[in-house]
This record gives structure tokens, sequence and C-alpha cells, in this order.
């Protein structure tokens, strides 16, 4: 076990709970974390940036009805660990008891085990590949004119014990490889991404994808170089397959978050059981998937991860719920409690969120729109959780006309309702295909996520174009 890391024992994590619960807390855990990270960044062929850092603490929490108190130390000695403890215990105003909690270690489903963790790999064979990604985009396309090289890893090493008696401990790996590829022709810049990653080990980058990520960079920006104004008004869209599942998680996936509902700032709050969708709409958010970016094998207040349906057949079936909205609602949470780090208490948070396929192929999709938008990727977007409003920002997108896809397009947003848009699904695909692994979610917290999607059509949506 971990404890060493950390400098506890079963007994002082007794002792921590015990002085946690001192003022009546209905409930008490510790949560512990060691966390590697190493950066390397490149830009204009030259390495700009290495970070190598280790990350240790420890934090306490105690929850009374819906009040929390939470503190939390970087020095692993009993005196501070049973400080941070009475700082928790303050939300409390009752008189606690001594009492004997009988830690039981919870056994592990390990969904990324890994045998060549990335944290442990020589700087200079990281290096390589960095330089192999900028030789390669360079030599894609003579308009190249900057590129830019991101690759991270990550290895965090938690462990939990709470006053149910349950106790946990958990390595989690994780990478990322990012690049941007600046082209530029007759005076007009733009900007391509590609990359991948997930909880994987070293071995899952290769020269073959180094090269596949690096063209697709450039490939993305020479699109759009080549793209026309896109128009305006009320039309229909079409989602591609994959990365553009964000669109789902930032304008379904955080309104189904227990919190928003609990307190009633959701557009669907007080909807469970109600149709909220097309009844081709099947939404799941996952912690299950292997390897995947979003997966965990517990969420930080140790409930096992789970494949949760959030909307069946368009009716809402369940938010996100960690313990306190879980309490609240009462039912089980469903794992989604998760917090960037020991600095942080637990929010209700997405793993990975897709749709599950339908019937149609992409073709008959893309046949069924005489005039329509076709979004391949996203740069990004924002949602208001109140009433679902959101907007997004496409990258590399197409007209559709005539049922065909016509030209690429341009220097547009996508302006929508989220519930509005789920009732105005009229074509579900089967080509379901997840995302790549480079997403993080940030609520006040980052965590790493993922998303998925089949392609889609929404029968109208506002889209924010230049032309008419």
């Amino acid at each position: 076990m971990s404890l060493d890391l950390f400098r506890l024992s079963q007994e002082s994590i007794q002792r921590i709970l015990n002085r946690a619960m001192s003022r009546g807390g209905d409930f008490a855990e510790i949560f512990c974390e060691v966390s590697r990270f190493n950066s390397l960044v490149m830009e204009e062929g030259i390495l700009k940036t290495a970070i190598s850092s280790i990350e240790k603490g420890v934090g306490v929490r105690v929850v009374k009805g819906e009040r929390t108190g939470y503190a939390y130390t970087e020095r692993l000695d009993d005196a501070s660990f049973l400080k941070i403890a009475d700082t928790a215990a303050a939300i409390a105003e009752d008189k606690g008891s001594e009492r004997s909690y009988a830690l039981e270690q919870k056994p592990l489903t390990n969904r990324y085990a890994i045998d060549d963790p990335s944290t442990e790999v020589d700087l200079d064979k990281k290096i390589q590949w960095i330089i192999k990604a900028n030789e390669h985009a360079r030599a894609y396309s003579d308009l190249v004119t900057k590129v830019s090289i991101s690759y991270t890893d990550h290895q965090r090493t938690i462990l939990l014990a709470d006053t149910r008696g349950r106790l946990f401990e958990d390595v989690q790996p994780m990478l990322r490889f990012s690049i941007s590829a600046i082209c530029e022709k007759d005076g007009e810049r733009q900007t391509g991404r590609s990359g991948d990653g997930g909880r994987r080990g070293f071995s899952f980058v290769t020269a073959d994808k180094v090269r596949k990520w690096a063209e697709d960079a450039v490939r993305e920006a020479l699109v759009l170089l080549e793209a026309k104004q896109a128009p305006a008004g009320m039309l229909p869209v079409i989602l591609a397959p994959g990365d553009s599942g964000i669109l789902l998680h930032e304008a379904i996936g955080h309104p189904l978050e227990a919190d928003f509902n609990r307190k009633g700032t959701s557009a669907y709050a007080d909807r469970l059981g109600h149709m909220v969708a097309d009844p081709q709409c099947t939404i799941i958010d996952d912690g299950t998937i292997e390897h995947d970016r979003g997966s965990i094998n517990v969420d930080d207040e140790l409930n096992d991860s789970q494949r949760t349906v959030l909307i069946e057949n368009g009716r809402l079936n369940t938010y996100m719920m960690d313990e306190i909205s879980a309490r609240y609602f009462d039912q089980e949470s469903t794992g989604n409690g998760r917090r960037e780090s020991y600095k942080y208490q637990p929010l209700p948070r997405m793993r990975t969120t897709y749709m599950l396929p339908g019937e149609y192929s992409a073709d008959e999709i893309i046949g069924s729109t005489e005039h329509g938008i076709y979004c391949k990727t996203f740069k990004g977007g924002q949602v208001e959780i109140s009433n679902g409003n959101f907007t997004f920002v496409p990258s590399e997108a197409y007209l559709i006309r005539d049922g065909k896809l016509s030209h690429p397009i341009k220097n547009f947003i996508l302006i929508g309702n989220g519930p509005d848009v789920l009732s105005k699904v009229t074509m579900v695909g089967n080509d379901f295909a997840m995302g790549s692994g480079i997403w993080t979610c940030g609520k006040g917290q980052s965590v790493p996520v993922g998303v998925g999607l089949p392609t889609v059509k929404i029968s109208e949506m506002t889209v924010g174009g230049q032309t008419a």
C-alpha cells in the first residue's frame, strides 16, 4: 500500500477520522495524493519549456447536512494532519464521540493498467518524438509558418479512507500529445490542431501516430485557408462523429451535473422522468472505458466508477451524482464525485460523455440535407447552465448543398439551447466514434474528460455567419 508515501498508518488514519468527527459530522474522509508531472513545449523548432514537478498533500473533508468543511496540508506529519482535521470539523457544531472505523481495503478493477508509465521514460526519448512531429508538420506543406508541440505526462497516486470504513488506493496515468500548426497564404493565417492521449503508457506514441497528428494539424489549417465565409440564419446542422461530442459535453453534460439541479439552477431541474430529447437520443456518462482519458477506477469519494445512463430514449433518467447530491435526491452516487487535486473538495463532474449510435449512415444523413452545415471539429464554446443557452465556435466545417459536402466554411458560431437542440435531433448515425484523448473540463477545477458522438442531424440551429 501507499501509506508510507504519506507517512500514514491505519492507526494514524483512525486518529485523523476521529478528530474530523469530533464535533459530530455526518461523514468524514481523508484524501491523499502524490502527483508527478512532466511537460515539454517546442515552438519554432526550439524546445522552449521543460517542466518536471512532484506535488504531494493530504486533504480532510467533513460533511454535516449540506455543509462541508475542507482543509488540506502539504506538511506530512501527525500534527498537520490533526490540524486540518480540526479545521474541517468546525463545520459541525454538535458533540462527537470516539469510535473505531474498521478500515477495509476495497478491491481494484483496474481500467488503465500499463507496463511503461511515461513518467519513468528518459527525457531524450520524449524530445525525439517532438522533433519528429515538428519535421513532419513542416515537410507536409511549404505554407507552414509556425508549429507548436506540447507533450505532457502525469501520474497521480491517491489514497482514500472514510468513516464508512473504506480504504482505497489507485495509480492514475495520463499522457497527452498536442500539435498546433499555422499556415499562411496571401496574407491570411489559419491554425489547425490535432493530437491524442489517454490513460496510457509511453508506447502509445508511435512513429505512425506522430506523423498522422502532425499532418492532420497542417491539413486542417490548409482547409481553413481555402474556406469561404459561412452563411447566416436558421439552418440544419450536422455534427460529425468523435470530437464534435464536445458540444454535447458543454450544452447537455454540464446542465445534467447534480449540483446545478440540486440548487435549481439548471434547465433540467425537476425534470427527472420527463421527456427532454428526441426518442433517438440516449446519452451516457461512462467512467469504465479502458484507457480512456475520462475513465476512473473509483471516483474521488471512494465510489465505484460506472456507466450511467443519463437520458434513455429521450427520457431524463438521472443526474451525475456526487455524495451530497445523491443524499439530496435519495439516490445512490453515480461515481461522479471528482476533484482536481487534494487542494479541492469533490464536485459532480463528467467522465466520458457520449450519445449512443442510431440507425442511419452518414451518407444518408448528409444526403437528406439540401442546404446546411457540417461541423467536424470545434475550437470551444460556453453554456449558461440556468437556461441551457450556448454558443460554439466550429473550427473545421463544410457547407452542405444538394445533399453533398460542398466547400469548407469559416468565421461563424453556432447559437442554440441544449434542451431545444435535443428535441430537434432528427437523425442519429450508426458511425459512433470516441473523441481524441485531449479534453480537459473546467468548473473551478480542471479534470480530464472524454467525449464521443455518432453523426447527428439537428433540424435547425442559429448559424451566426457573415453571408445571407
